[in-house]
């Protein structure tokens, strides 16, 4: 009896340590078994049958092409392809397309791999480790990819907009480090709350630091391209994004990020008082009410001043009214619209590994893949609490600027509620 358990464990053992190959082998076996099968069906006969010519073309077997591989989750395998003469077209395998080296759920994993921080230097051992020393992946891989993502860069930021009805928008300008470029360059990133609750990527695109020109030029892209004026916009205390609201949405109402403010306002105080101002900001952010905020406000002021450290005071009083806007919409949104976050929150790993790794030479190269993983990120952004109250918002602020075409737009949306 021990000895057949002991047989019986190393056999099981055996199999456990060669299950991958196994599974590999097996799963060969089924596709090529599919290739024949698929063949069968076309010239409606088994390998060893015949049949007469039809339509005057007698189409049979040639053999099988040259071995090539195939990546799939499970690893590569080896598969040949069976050939047929005699055909009026050319036959397209349903089974394994003519080209197709990896499988789909493959070539996804690819850029997201690449987009989640592995190099370009990694890339191919790493890939080779998972997929088998026969994987059809490279560095050339990813290149090409990247190459692929400029294209559908370009033709994404052409796209209409006149479908969607923005109730909340959200600006940041990212500076993103690259190997050669004398300074770092700035990104403009716009993202946009939509009036059915999601968060959505509406332009993303260099610009010549935050100046009031191109951020003027990225707005007046999306006001071209069907974009309503919005009725709330988030952004940091740079100039540039305000006046350019001016110029191109001057209806829209604005909204500092506190984040950015506190940040301001901590720079003015020494550490050791730091943790404690952090304390007072908190309180005046998260205010049930404007007026309480207010009244927090001057709390902390005062007590700069008793510390003597009055710029700190200053600093956060400056531009007060863009920091209290949000205080006229739903209470439920609040948390989304006192900070810029949603665009903050994809760059804080992006930034770590763009700086480290130096992996983009030129701003130009870079855009489209930090466009990428941004519609990555994209699919894990939350929704905006309460989308039921963003009609309600919609129709009291989003008709701000009067004209022909805002009055047929706001017939349109009552339509649809």
């Amino acid at each position: 009896m021990g000895k057949q358990t002991t047989t019986g464990n190393q056999a099981s053992s055996i199999v456990w340590d060669n299950l991958e190959e196994w599974v590999r082998r097996k799963v060969q076996e089924f596709i090529q078994s599919l290739l024949e099968e698929e063949i069968a069906e076309l010239l409606g006969r088994q390998k060893s049958e015949r049949r007469k010519a039809v339509d005057g073309f007698p189409a049979y077997r040639n053999g099988y092409s040259k071995e090539r591989k195939l990546t799939l989750g499970c690893g590569t395998i080896t598969l040949r392809r069976p050939r047929v003469r005699g055909l009026e077209e050319r036959f397209e395998s349903r089974v394994l397309p003519l080209f197709a080296r990896r499988a789909k759920g493959v070539s996804k994993l690819i850029p997201r791999l690449y987009l989640h921080g592995l190099s370009l230097g990694d890339f191919d051992l790493a890939l080779r480790g998972l997929l088998g020393e026969d994987a059809p992946v490279s560095a050339s891989t990813v290149a090409r990819l990247k190459e692929g993502w400029q294209a559908e860069w370009r033709e994404w930021k052409r796209r209409s907009l006149e479908d969607l009805q923005v109730v909340y928008l959200w600006v940041d300008g990212v500076y993103v480090k690259a190997g050669l470029e004398k300074q770092k360059a700035a990104l403009l990133v716009v993202i946009g709350g939509l009036l059915d609750g999601r968060k959505v990527v509406l332009a993303v695109e260099p610009g010549y630091r935050e100046s009031t020109e191109s951020w003027s030029e990225v707005l007046r892209d999306l006001k071209e391209r069907g974009m309503n004026c919005p009725c709330l916009v988030v952004g940091d205390g740079n100039l540039g994004i305000w006046g350019a609201l001016a110029n191109i949405y001057p209806g829209a109402l604005e909204q500092r990020c506190w984040n950015h403010k506190m940040v301001n306002v901590l720079d003015k105080l020494p550490k050791k008082l730091q943790c404690q101002a952090k304390r007072h900001l908190q309180d005046i952010v998260y205010s049930e009410t404007r007026e309480a905020a207010e009244a927090e406000r001057d709390d902390f002021v005062h007590w700069c001043r008793a510390e003597g450290y009055r710029s700190a005071g200053e600093t956060l009083v400056r531009d007060w009214d863009r920091m209290v806007t949000f205080y006229q919409f739903p209470q439920e949104h609040w948390r989304h619209l006192r900070t810029t976050n949603v665009v903050e929150s994809p760059f804080a790993g992006l930034r770590l590994r763009t700086d480290a790794a130096k992996r983009y030479k030129k701003i130009e190269n870079a855009t489209a893949v930090i466009w990428k993983m941004l519609l990555l990120a994209e699919q894990r952004f939350h929704r905006l609490d309460s989308p039921e109250k963003l009609m309600q918002v919609y129709l009291e602020f989003g008709f701000r600027e009067r004209n022909e075409e805002t009055e047929t737009k706001q017939e349109e949306v009552l339509a649809i509620a």
